[in-house]
């Protein structure tokens, strides 16, 4: 349970950001990006796991730029659309519950996952409830930062997508830092 809150909290903190750049907020956002968050977040420690020993230094060596560049893609996109000006237009074209900003920050969210569950093979562990638990905990606390972001937007007004993006940015840097450092 505490690999699968530590795991969650990347998913969360863009999760609050989604929920600052998605108006009107529906049901179906929500569902949509705590389904995909919590999805590949269980998915990525089987694939991890089935990579066992051999993928083990490739993937430890890239998965941090990775992570960074995709973070850097999305928030760079939503800097953008903060500063566009067009509400209407920046809602429809900037989702990040649908298209491929969904399977990016899905990704991107998830790829410490996939080292957790490299780890537990290397350990002899077994993976599904794991890899379950991982999961649901991913889309619980996707769930809840949506609906925070959804707050702070509603209170901070429509600029809150640019500062949502640097967040995004400085998710990506501070996981590039952890991994160089580490």
């Amino acid at each position: 349970m505490a690999i699968a809150v530590a795991l969650a909290m990347d998913a969360f903190a863009v999760a609050i950001v989604a929920g600052l750049a998605v108006a009107p907020m529906t049901k179906r956002h929500v569902f949509r990006l705590a389904f995909h968050f919590g999805l590949f977040q269980a998915l990525m420690p089987l694939l991890g796991w089935s990579a066992g020993r051999m993928m083990h230094r490739f993937i430890a060596s890239l998965d941090h730029w990775v992570a960074f560049g995709l973070l850097l893609f999305v928030g760079g996109k939503m800097i953008r659309a903060a500063c566009s000006g067009n509400q209407r237009t920046r809602t429809a074209r900037h989702d990040p519950t649908s298209g491929w900003q969904l399977v990016l920050l899905s990704i991107a969210t998830s790829i410490d996952a996939l080292a957790v569950g490299l780890s537990l093979a290397l350990i002899g562990s077994a993976i599904i409830l794991p890899a379950v638990i991982i999961g649901v905990v991913a889309a619980i606390f996707t769930c809840v930062g949506m609906l925070l972001g959804r707050q702070t937007s509603i209170l901070w007004g429509e600029r809150i997508e640019l500062i949502g993006g640097l967040v995004l940015i400085a998710l990506g840097i501070k996981i590039v830092l952890e991994h160089s450092i580490l």
